[in-house]
């Protein structure tokens, strides 16, 4: 979750290093440092507890030219928020930066017992174990690193430097993403490639139980059992105007409003309208494959998840022949689950990087299980481990909690349920439907959030003072209540939790009172109707009901309505998902709170 920087070159690695940390503060804000080194490898380490302002304050009476350097910006883990905990952390002459979790640091600390330690992580364990090999540099840095993470278990993305060898940066990753930028007389190191925008558009991602001793003009890789690697040279697709607020007051609300350009590069070539088809492509499944299939698993953590069980109710209704099992990573790769013959794994993550689910992917790849991957960012680890895949292509989302990702998640999702669909001979009559409303989506998403931004925005002041909500739906509506439920705990901090209408009456009920409200998600459709009775239930024992609907003649006595006009029906609960969206949104910004970088939460959670 924390993110790295690295830089050696001609120009001045703090200018670097503070740039890059700023674009990687999304995954993690907790505390932040650099170390930089001059010609003679002089070092200056600067550290500050909290966000990336606090360290540029302290910066201002530590300019430096030095040309070569690594960063950190910390999502703590082991040891809490402070400068100590800090990193980069040193050992004698070395310094290292870390993302992920050395899960036996106990033992290898026991064993190092020697060292003083300062701080209460786990990191200063590996730069200590690296340290204890390097000594006083009779070995070259390269080895001692190699020899350190050999006993290393658990995940890491590391860069260190040291003072006696002031003009290269050995970088190592297991489990924990980590991008080098060539540049023109200078190597740029990221934890996420959008820290290189701007700087360079050539990169290599390195893969696991890879190590990389770079230098101003010189990239040498190798295997942590001295094979050399002849790395890929891969494009950075991504331009730095995607990852600016451009105009608007957080990320957050850019990402929302982004959704029509978003899904509309999601669908791009991939929708026949005049056909009544789709043309997935990605997969890269022969229809003799597909007509086989017979039970699709989705695995997923988060809002990921959420868009797999929404995409599942929808995959049911056009291949009843199909069973569809959504799964929460985390759970799921320590199950013994059994996976029949003739299924296929959709692997989906927004990073690419998602710890528990690039886990479930490997175990289900060892079970010879076809995997296919939902995935945004290009050159994860994720995309390149999957059998095939599908990127969503929504760009960046800077800001912690994901919106367009999900809305592209699920209809890429439902496109491969139609591929399969179509493979199997499932009448045009039944797919097109599916097909004409997807392809109306991004007008109707641009329609939906013009109309509905400013109706939630004054709803949501007289829901500011709750501390408590209740979202609720039925059928393709309740993975939308519980997206919608997780985007208010995410930001707004409020205790809001999803039923599905049914269950009321099995102990949610009980909640119904003066400190709760209730957003119920009412589409149009068959369950219509018990979903009003399950409203009358609610308002029955007083409760505080905001309905989100599109049935045009509405006349249930809510207290607070927010129409849905569009002809999408049969994905309204995706428009509906807009609205949740802004709520969320608006109530964080009433409460003061830190929209794009809420407290305890990191974007990419590339440790368990």
């Amino acid at each position: 979750m924390c993110g790295i920087v690295g830089y050696v070159g001609k120009n001045k690695a703090q200018d670097f290093l503070i740039s890059g940390l700023k674009r990687l503060e999304y995954r993690g804000y907790d505390s932040a440092g650099i170390v930089t080194l001059d010609n003679d490898g002089k070092a200056t380490l600067v550290r500050a507890k909290g966000k990336i302002t606090n360290l540029e304050d302290k910066l201002k009476n530590n300019k430096k030219d030095d040309k070569i350097g690594i960063g950190h910006t910390r999502w703590a883990t082991h040891g809490e928020p402070s400068e100590k905990n800090a990193h980069p952390h040193q050992v004698d002459k070395l310094f290292l930066v870390h993302n992920g979790i050395i899960e036996n640091y106990k033992e290898l600390k026991a064993e190092l017992n020697e060292y003083d330690f300062k701080s209460d992580t786990d990191s200063e364990v590996l730069a200590a174990l690296i340290n204890s090999f390097y000594g006083d540099g009779k070995y070259p840095l390269t080895n001692a690193v190699v020899q350190a993470l050999k006993l290393v278990k658990g995940t890491y993305g590391i860069a260190v430097v040291s003072e006696l060898n002031p003009n290269e940066i050995v970088v190592a990753r297991s489990g924990s993403p980590l991008v080098i930028g060539i540049g023109h007389d200078e190597t740029l190191i990221a934890s996420d490639a959008s820290a290189l925008l701007g700087h360079t558009k050539r990169a290599i991602y390195l893969n696991d139980g890879e190590v990389a001793t770079v230098t101003a003009n010189n990239i040498e890789i190798k295997t942590l059992n001295a094979e050399p690697v002849s790395a890929k040279v891969e494009k950075i697709e991504t331009n730095l105007a995607a990852i600016q607020k451009g105009g608007y007051a957080h990320f957050l609300l850019k990402e929302i409003m982004e959704q029509p350009e978003s899904l509309t590069e999601t669908l791009r070539g991939r929708v026949n309208i005049e056909d009544g088809v789709v043309h997935l492509g990605g997969p890269g499944i022969p229809e003799t494959e597909l007509r086989r299939i017979k039970h699709i698993v989705i695995v997923g953590c988060g809002t990921a998840y959420h868009a797999g069980l929404l995409a599942s109710y929808y995959i049911e209704q056009f291949t009843p022949e199909i069973t569809v099992e959504t799964v929460i990573a985390s759970e799921y790769r320590y199950r013994q689950a059994y996976i029949p013959e003739d299924s296929v794994a959709l692997i989906v993550s927004q990073s690419g990087e998602t710890a528990d689910t690039l886990a479930c992917l490997r175990e289900i790849k060892k079970r010879g299980v076809r995997t296919v991957g939902i995935v945004n960012a290009i050159g994860s680890t994720i995309a390149r481990e999957v059998d095939g895949g599908t990127y969503v292509h929504v760009g960046p989302e800077i800001s912690v909690a994901s919106t367009k990702a999900f809305t592209s998640q699920v209809i890429a999702m439902v496109m491969f349920g139609l591929t399969i669909a179509q493979a199997k001979g499932v009448k045009n009559a039944i797919i097109r439907p599916y097909v004409t409303e997807i392809s109306k989506l991004p007008e109707a998403i641009k329609e939906v959030l013009n109309e509905a931004e400013g109706t939630v925005r004054k709803i949501v002041k007289k829901y500011v003072s709750y501390d408590h909500g209740i979202y609720l739906g039925r059928d393709v509506a309740y993975p939308t209540a519980m997206e919608g439920a997780l985007k208010l705990k995410e930001i707004a901090y409020v205790d809001a939790n999803a039923y599905a209408f049914g269950e009321l009456k099995h102990g949610p009920l009980a909640l119904i009172d003066d400190r709760f409200f209730e957003l119920a998600l009412l589409p149009e459709g068959e369950l219509y109707d018990k979903a009003v009775s399950n409203v009358q239930e609610v308002l029955a024992r007083g409760g505080h009901i905001i309905a989100v609907t599109n049935v045009d003649k509405f006349d249930l006595s809510v207290e607070s309505i927010i129409k849905i006009n569009s002809e999408i029906k049969i994905f309204a609960p995706l428009l509906m998902n807009l609205v949740s969206q802004l709520f969320a949104y608006y109530m964080t910004v009433e409460k003061g709170y830190n929209v794009d970088q809420p407290r305890n939460l990191a974007k990419s959670v590339t440790v368990e």
